[in-house]
């Protein structure tokens, strides 16, 4: 039988604020953490808006001389993860070391970084870029950096599948501890990547949100929205074998009890309108988790304010569900946050095993008028508590046709 696995310790940095607790307070308050851009001059562009972190300079745990070699991607990570294990009560053993591994992303890695370099260079040419460059930037040296400075020495490597990412690095992470290959997995992602280059080229696809004011600008399902909402952060969950977990009396916010990943291959941004391919990924890990769709009470939404990509989740979830999709909640976190890209995955899974844990459903907020074509029960404006909630789905959809669907149930401990 597979070794089961529970979620112990969260890390939370986003524009809702920089720990878990000030996370969940500000959903519980459906507040937005969304405003006006604030890190360049944004005239030359049409969309103004995103979910930066604010208060937030750089990790308190790393070394500050090698820290300032590393880009903020990683700082976000490593703080995230502090909490996370702080959480879940972790402290170094040798042996426990040993069986504790990482699995973390992002989808952009440390792009800021790379172009100050590429200043640099331009401007003071090729003798002053940094030999750190590429330690403080790879797509894989927040995995690495989080096992360094913890001294973990289980499994550790990145993923990275766009918006999906973080939520490949807990899938991964679970069947790591299901094989057999570590008790304790440090999982999740973190973005960086609120950079004038960026938003220009997602400004120019016409993807990004042009509504004022800020809060408003992200507003998944509803008939008014305009695209979605560029964001940042850092998201951190910890996953143990529930064993090992009761064992040293954990605190247990959730079990992870299926896990399903499937390909739109439709296209490179634009999801399948039929939603066929996020359908297959929830319909898998549904099977992988033993559970009829009657027993799942809240689906977190990948939903991330976009024209087809609200409409085609929408699409999926009547598909898998039938007539029960009409007796779920489902609602997006993005409404609040923005999209944290890479990091998203991990965010909202961290979101939904605390709405299991409180049994409370976050709303989306700005849904004041539903589009026709997106007709389930969003949970608008205001979170809802659910005392017979015990089952949930969080759903990560990426650039590429990435499709990843989580299934979280109450924990028992």
């Amino acid at each position: 039988m597979p070794r089961r696995v529970v979620i112990t310790g969260i890390g939370l940095i986003t524009p809702l604020g920089n720990q878990r607790e000030a996370n969940w307070e500000a959903i519980l308050a459906a507040r937005s953490g969304i405003g006006q851009i604030t890190r360049f001059d944004t005239s030359q562009l049409t969309s103004a808006v995103a979910g930066e972190v604010r208060g937030f300079e750089h990790s308190e745990v790393l070394e500050p001389k090698a820290a300032r070699h590393y880009d903020r991607f990683i700082h976000l990570a490593v703080q995230a993860t502090a909490e996370a294990l702080a959480d879940a009560k972790w402290v170094f053993d040798a042996g426990w070391a040993e069986r504790t591994g990482v699995t973390y992303g992002s989808a952009m890695g440390g792009l800021s970084t790379i172009l100050q370099a590429e200043n640099t260079l331009r401007n003071r040419g090729a003798r002053r870029v940094s030999p750190f460059l590429t330690p403080g930037s790879g797509m894989n040296m927040a995995a690495g950096v989080i096992s360094i400075q913890w001294k973990l020495r289980g499994p550790n490597y990145a993923t990275a599948s766009a918006c999906s990412t973080s939520a490949h690095a807990i899938a991964d992470g679970f069947y790591a501890i299901q094989r057999g290959d570590a008790d304790m997995m440090v999982t999740g992602g973190s973005e960086a990547v609120i950079t004038e280059v960026t938003v220009a080229s997602f400004d120019n696809a016409r993807a990004l949100s042009r509504r004022m004011p800020p809060a408003e600008a992200s507003r998944p399902f509803d008939a008014d929205r305009d695209g979605f909402v560029i964001a940042e952060g850092g998201a951190t969950v910890i996953l143990e074998e529930r064993e090992h977990a009761r064992s040293r009396g954990a605190r247990i916010y959730a079990e992870l009890v299926g896990v399903g990943m499937a390909a739109d291959a439709y296209h490179i941004t634009a999801p399948d309108p039929t939603g066929a391919g996020a359908a297959r990924a929830m319909a898998q890990a549904l099977r992988a988790a033993g559970l009829p769709i009657e027993a799942v009470g809240y689906v977190n939404a990948h939903a991330t304010s976009t024209q087809l990509g609200d409409v085609s989740e929408t699409a999926a979830i009547k598909s898998v569900f039938g007539r029960h999709a009409y007796r779920l909640a489902v609602s997006s976190t993005k409404s609040m946050t923005g999209h944290l890209l890479g990091a998203a995955g991990a965010a909202e899974a961290a979101y939904t095993a605390l709405a299991l844990y409180h049994r409370v459903l976050p709303p989306t907020i700005n849904l004041d008028r539903p589009d026709p074509a997106c007709d389930l029960d969003y949970v608008p404006h205001h979170p809802r508590p659910l005392n017979t909630l015990e089952v949930a789905l969080s759903n990560s959809n990426g650039f590429g046709g990435a499709n990843v669907c989580l299934v979280l149930r109450r924990g028992d401990g």
